[in-house]
This record gives structure tokens, C-alpha cells and sequence, in this order.
């Protein structure tokens, strides 16, 4: 074999190990895409990486709800439509997007990106607590709503966080239990959801 071909080889396979970061995807999904990009996409290959570096250059964490931006306050942030005494604490921005498709909420938010999960060595200076708290006594927020998913972790999270808010007296509610036990909100119905946000609880 020669050196070329060991080096086209040894190309696809970092390809390959590159497209198993995604979630779900195992090693044959992972062969499948990369050999379909290269046989039959190259050019949507090119503009995928061409996006990811353009992504990775610009792409920044929201100075106030710690969403994806572009910007240094996100267009929600910055929006005077929204209602600055609700703060709406996620886990990702997928769930952020989920919870807007409901229409139901017009408040703003603060994404975790993330979740307590001790074993996984994901602790709350992870998953930014320090920053909801500046941000949820701020002296414009009224109310936080805790929205993390209704798994263990989520559950664990979200009861952390009400015992730090409750200790400095802020108003904390839980969405309802509309969304099932063990769901995540990416994946639940938008009128689940919305009527989890208006049948929420106090904590």
C-alpha cells in the first residue's frame, strides 16, 4: 500500500471517530455518513465544514442567559417584549426552542446547558449556577420557573436550585407534571409543554 493511500485511509478514519461525537450516532452510523459524504456529498461536505468553523469562530455563550449568540445579549435578552420579572430556567437551548413553539410563555431565560450529574463530574460550577443566581436576583426578576427535565438529574437540579433561591427569597415554581416522568422537553408535544408552563407550582 502506498504512503498515499495509508493517508487517505487513515483520513477517513479520523472522519469517521469525528462523526461519532454526535449524539446517537455509533461506529457503523458514523462509517455510513462519512462514506456518503464523500461519495456523494463532497460538496455538502465542504459547506458542513465550512459552517462548523464558521459556527466555532462566532458563535458565543449569551452574556445573560447563557444561550447561543452571535452577539454579546441575545435577541431574546434584548427584546422589549419580554416580560423581565419571569426568568425560565432550561437544561439546553434545544429546550429553550421547544418551550418558545408553545407561545405560551413570555418571560426570558437561563440556559443551564447542562445538568447536575455528580458521577459524570458535573457539578454546579458546571453548569454556571453562579451565574442564574446574579442573574435571578438581579432586582428585576419576580419569579424564576424551574424547567429542567423530569429525570433524575433534572429533578435533582431543579431542587438544588430552588433551595439556593429560596435562601435568598425568591419566588421559585416547578413546571407541572404534564411533561412525564423521565421526559426531556426537546422531545415532548409543544401544548404538553405550554400547559405545563401555565399549570406550574410553587416550590
Amino acid at each position: 500500500m502506498s504512503a498515499e493511500s495509508v493517508q487517505t485511509a487513515k483520513g477517513l478514519e479520523r472522519l469517521i471517530e469525528a462523526l461519532r461525537v454526535l449524539p446517537g450516532v455509533g461506529p457503523r452510523s458514523a462509517q455510513r455518513m462519512a462514506y456518503h459524504l464523500l461519495q456523494h456529498e463532497r460538496q455538502g461536505a465542504t459547506q458542513l465544514a465550512q459552517a462548523l468553523e464558521a459556527a466555532l469562530a462566532r458563535v458565543r455563550h449569551c452574556a445573560r442567559c447563557n444561550n447561543f449568540t452571535e452577539d454579546e445579549i441575545c435577541g431574546l435578552c434584548r427584546s422589549p417584549r419580554r416580560d423581565p420579572s419571569l426568568l425560565c430556567v432550561i437544561e439546553t437551548p434545544a429546550d429553550l426552542a421547544m418551550v418558545e413553539q408553545t407561545v405560551s410563555y413570555s418571560g426570558l431565560y437561563f440556559v443551564l446547558m447542562g445538568r447536575l450529574s455528580p458521577l459524570d463530574g458535573i457539578g454546579p460550577r458546571e453548569i454556571g449556577l453562579d451565574r442564574l443566581i446574579a442573574r435571578a436576583t438581579d432586582g428585576q426578576v419576580q419569579e424564576v420557573i424551574l424547567a429542567t427535565n423530569f429525570t433524575n438529574e433534572g429533578e435533582a437540579t431543579a431542587h438544588y436550585i430552588a433551595e439556593m433561591l429560596r435562601a435568598r427569597g425568591i419566588r421559585t415554581s416547578r413546571i407541572a407534571r404534564g411533561v412525564p416522568l423521565g421526559g426531556e422537553l426537546e422531545y415532548v408535544d409543544v401544548g404538553t409543554i405550554s400547559q405545563a408552563l401555565i399549570d406550574r407550582r410553587g416550590l
